[in-house]
């Protein structure tokens, strides 16, 4: 079932009301587990958790879940009059993440013939924090781009030429973005457009045996010349789309954060503003 379909979340503006209709198509998307035997019922729905952290990142994006708890209480207490205390929300949060992994992977445009493919690094903390950093200790690594040294994650992605996500995938920094072609698109893909760092013959090769995908990449530095087709040279002058999707995660949805204190909090923030962006870019088709 499509979600964005299914409710008004096509409307480039918000209202209060909206959440409403976005609870029920959350609620008929995903099946709410099993009650436990014995034990004090939960407060919240699984698909209640999953409409607040998505309802905040469509309208006012916040950085910490205290921030969304608060906004939560203050603006939807009537839509959700058992919202608990702030410490049992948080943990109703961590619980939802698997739900919120399957619903944004319900909202992949999985058959998209051309993609446009990049990855972007996701820093933990600042540089100069990085050998006391104990949170993400052991799974965040160190990796280099053109704008130097970062310390964190990397975020892996293809969209369509629309901007909708079409495959993703979490890495160390220091993974290399060839490495995770193989992730990103699928036997769908007859044609993906990346940068330079795409441009590895092994897993050129790879890509063209196993999903029949012709891979498009700027030439190296050191070629002189390469033929190029017309339309291929028009693909390649459409792959800054997806930098500047990355550019909107991070600079207007707050996708970057050093607030949170567990691995599992980095992916569930990570996870909910994907699944906000990616619920705009469905309904705007832009």
């Amino acid at each position: 079932m499509c979600l964005v379909t299914d409710t008004k979340m096509q409307k480039l503006s918000l209202q209060t009301h909206h959440i409403i209709d976005l609870y029920f198509a959350v609620d008929n998307v995903l099946l709410e587990p099993p009650k436990p035997k014995g034990g004090r019922p939960p407060a919240l729905r699984q698909s209640e958790v999953v409409t607040i952290l998505v309802w905040n990142a469509l309208t006012c994006p916040q950085q910490t879940l205290k921030a969304v708890y608060d906004s939560t209480k203050l603006y939807h207490a009537r839509d959700f009059p058992q919202l608990p205390r702030y410490n049992r929300f948080v943990d109703h949060c961590h619980r939802a993440l698997p739900a919120l992994i399957l619903t944004l992977q319900s909202l992949l445009v999985t058959t998209a013939p051309i993609r446009l493919m990049d990855a972007t690094m996701l820093e933990v903390c600042k540089l100069a924090r990085a050998d006391q950093h104990k949170t993400a200790k052991g799974v965040a690594d160190f990796g280099k781009n053109w704008q130097g040294w970062h310390y964190g994650f990397k975020l892996h992605a293809s969209i369509n030429r629309q901007g909708q996500f079409c495959g993703l995938i979490f890495t160390p920094a220091n993974i290399y973005d060839a490495q995770m072609m193989p992730a990103i698109l699928n036997e769908y893909t007859k044609v993906a457009v990346g940068d330079g760092t795409y441009n590895a013959s092994k897993m050129r090769q790879k890509i063209a045996r196993d999903y029949h995908c012709v891979v498009i990449a700027p030439v190296h530095p050191s070629q002189k010349k390469k033929i190029m087709a017309s339309w291929q040279h028009l693909l390649l002058l459409a792959r800054p789309k997806i930098e500047a999707v990355f550019d909107y995660l991070k600079e207007h949805m707050g996708m970057v954060s050093s607030f949170p204190r567990s691995v599992n909090g980095y992916f569930l923030h990570y996870v909910r503003i994907l699944l906000g962006y990616q619920i705009q870019a469905l309904g705007q088709g832009v």
